[in-house]
């Protein structure tokens, strides 16, 4: 039984009380929300100024843990192409024209798997029958070496002795400080050890990262689709439609460029590789194997891969054999030529236009992303300006349309105005002589009669 100093709400007063609550506590929550990420950035912004070197430690420290799912990642993601085509066009016709029920999936990542490690036992064979024999003969007759280019610039500058002595003079400076190097390094051999075994451990540390992150990739690859449905299922859960649309759109084209760049310039590369061996070996160039795999190896980097790989690799045929020069002018000449097949015949028929961007955004990409992340970035650089370039054309072409104007980028290279959306270019006024000159004109004529009378 109610007490008789309670009164009744009316049902409208309640419904709005409810409403008013409900409102409050929406605000709390929202004031609180916006405290609390407040108070996130403020920390993150102290910890930056006044502890940036832990701050790193920990970076440094995650990234640690993380390296193998990194290397995952990227193994995965190179190996994704390599996975389809062996799917697509080898396993599932065998099992179908066999009439097997069996998984075309786990056959596919078995026989990538084996395909990828023959390939680098490939590679690692190279270098350690090829490479290193020839890095120890170098090293063993760097004396001889710098014997016969002693030799040889004496004689082609002995009927020059001024010229001579300051040759001689430079490759005696040069020749004292290699040797003051050598002394100083055998003088510190202890530490250099030390450092070596620190590296030797860095490595082994690599490799173990890298068998980890191979094994990732397999099981990445095997359930591929199935990581593809959740991220995309993310996506649709946390933004709005269309904004999904266009984030999976912009991922598909981002994915397009790089496995179209990425993997066709490592193609691209090992063609080049192999046929400058194959060059090398007809023209008996010293150390074949060492140039070819340089230039093979330098040639992913766009642009400047030539010159980062042709260069040094001349330099060093012209010190193995300096008594004959044109060993090196024959192998400078093949550089170029495989360039030109490269950049004029082999490239756009495997890369195509996988970037989309001109010369100028190439080499700017290779710079500034050269700057930023070092050799990998002149590697992904041309790429992720690609996409990035793409992006901001999407975004200028669609402020465009709104506007109603055209996105066509030649009209606006002859344009000088626009005018309720309509492109105007300015007559071009004929040049007319300035007064200036008939007032020179006159006075040379009347100083000229002046003088004359």
């Amino acid at each position: 039984m109610k007490n008789d100093t309670e009164k009744e709400i009316p049902v409208d007063e309640q419904e709005e009380r409810k409403g008013l609550d409900s409102r409050f506590r929406y605000h709390a929550i929202g004031i609180a929300l916006i405290v609390f990420i407040t108070s996130i950035a403020l920390m993150g912004v102290y910890y930056v100024m006044f502890h940036l070197e832990k701050l790193s430690n920990v970076l440094i420290f995650l990234g640690g843990i993380f390296k193998p799912v990194l290397y995952g990642f990227v193994i995965a993601y190179l190996m994704t192409p390599v996975l389809n085509w062996m799917e697509q066009k080898h396993v599932k016709p065998f099992i179908e024209k066999k009439g097997l029920k069996i998984g075309s999936r786990g056959i596919s990542v078995l026989l990538t798997a084996i395909l990828c490690l023959l390939a680098l036992f490939i590679v690692i064979y190279l270098f350690i029958s090829q490479i290193i024999p020839s890095i120890n003969d170098i090293i063993v007759n760097i004396d001889l070496y710098s014997q016969n280019i002693s030799q040889f610039f004496n004689s082609a500058f002995e009927n020059y002795p001024e010229i001579s002595e300051q040759i001689t003079n430079l490759y005696d400076f040069l020749y004292d400080k290699l040797e003051s190097l050598i002394n100083t390094l055998m003088a510190n051999f202890s530490s250099i050890m030390l450092t070596v075994l620190t590296g030797g451990l860095n490595l082994l540390k690599t490799l173990w990262n890298f068998i980890l992150g191979f094994i990732f990739a397999l099981y990445m690859i095997g359930s591929k689709e199935m990581f593809v449905g959740q991220a995309r299922k993310i996506i649709y859960c946390i933004f709005h439609e269309d904004t999904a649309n266009q984030i999976l759109a912009d991922a598909r084209y981002t994915h397009r460029t790089y496995i179209g760049f990425i993997g066709g310039k490592i193609l691209d590369s090992f063609i080049i590789g192999c046929l400058c061996l194959l060059f090398t070996t007809i023209l008996g160039t010293p150390y074949n194997g060492l140039v070819s795999l340089i230039v093979g190896i330098t040639n992913v980097i766009p642009f400047f891969g030539p010159f980062i790989g042709g260069i040094p690799c001349a330099i060093l045929v012209f010190v193995v054999t300096p008594t004959q020069p044109l060993n090196m002018v024959y192998f400078a000449i093949l550089i170029l030529s495989l360039q030109l097949f490269d950049g004029y015949v082999l490239g756009p028929r495997i890369l195509g236009n996988s970037t989309g961007i001109t010369g100028f955004w190439v080499i700017f990409s290779i710079i500034t992303f050269s700057g930023f992340f070092g050799v990998a970035g002149m590697v992904i650089g041309v790429p992720t300006f690609a996409v990035i370039f793409a992006a901001i054309r999407r975004v200028v072409n669609g402020h465009l349309e709104k506007k109603g104007l055209s996105t066509n980028r030649r009209k606006y290279e002859t344009m000088d105005a626009m005018h309720n959306g309509e492109f105007v270019i300015y007559p071009k006024e004929e040049k007319k002589p300035k007064a200036v000159h008939h007032t020179l004109r006159d006075i040379f004529k009347h100083g000229f009669k002046s003088h004359h009378k």
